[in-house]
């Protein structure tokens, strides 16, 4: 079974779906995330794995907005703790690391490192793209990059220092989508994932809000997002425990619906844990 995600082999993407599924999954790596979703529509892959939330830097904007407008399915989610690992080529030493080449968010998770070790940070596009990168020129000799420990395995690099990130607690939050004609039978849904733009009149949103806890319905998540056609309008992803198969969700949607002007149901779907 494909299941798409963004990067290049070894992505911390790859090891969330490695930990998620049994082996008969095949992870299948694509450069960008909107290639992900349109492998997914023209049914290359049978799922597609983003990453959309991380504890330390918060939401990852371009994923959200793109599965708002897809018509896909969330049936789970992943929690992958973050290790980063400072990796060189075999044979190099921590003292021989002048310069260290990573995704932007990485280098400064671990920031804190990189100074008490007098490294440069150099930013690249992706974790395990500086890895293959580097394992492909043999003449670099004070560099190193910051990556997943399964990229030193594809990349047959040598971990020099590994939880190199100042915040130990790290984690990044990821989705399992699928078209909606592939749901799984029998999939159990404890939280759902919903976006919502409210009318444009005083108070639209305190109502909206307040519908939620009036059906009792406990939110996880909230964050607002600009309508780039719309200036100065919004859209609200909430996430709250809950089926969109209960009563009391499905009574606060029709509620709902009195103070929005559209409403989308990401999914319902196995609470993660972490």
């Amino acid at each position: 079974m494909k299941i798409a995600f963004q990067g290049k082999r070894g992505a911390y993407s790859e090891m969330a779906i490695r930990n998620y599924f049994s082996d008969g999954a095949t992870p299948t790596g694509y450069d960008l995330s909107e290639e992900v979703c349109d492998a997914l529509e023209n049914e290359e892959v049978a799922m597609g794995v983003l990453p959309v939330e991380n504890s330390i830097v918060g939401n990852v904007a371009i994923n959200i907005d793109l599965l708002l407008q897809h018509h896909f399915f969330i049936i789970g989610e992943i929690y992958l703790p973050i290790k980063h690992c400072l990796l060189a080529r075999k044979g190099t030493k921590l003292t021989d690391i002048k310069n260290v080449k990573s995704h932007p968010i990485a280098l400064a998770q671990c920031h804190d490192f990189l100074i008490k070790n007098k490294i440069k940070g150099i930013p690249e596009f992706d974790t395990a793209g500086s890895s293959e990168l580097l394992s492909k020129n043999d003449q670099i000799k004070d560099e190193g990059t910051i990556s997943s420990s399964l990229s030193a395995e594809y990349y047959d690099l040598e971990i020099l220092r590994d939880d190199i990130q100042k915040v130990e607690n790290n984690f990044t939050r990821f989705v399992v989508f699928v078209k909606e004609k592939n749901i799984p039978e029998g999939l159990k849904q404890e939280k759902t994932s919903i976006a919502f733009s409210t009318n444009h009149n005083p108070g639209a949103l305190l109502q909206c809000l307040q519908e939620f806890a009036t059906h009792g319905l406990n939110l996880t998540k909230i964050e607002s997002r600009p309508i780039p056609e719309n200036p100065f309008m919004y859209t609200f992803f909430v996430d709250f425990l809950g089926s969109i198969h209960d009563k009391n969700v499905s009574d606060c949607l029709t509620k709902l619906k009195e103070n929005t002007k559209s409403i989308k149901i990401f999914g319902s779907y196995p609470q993660g844990k972490f």
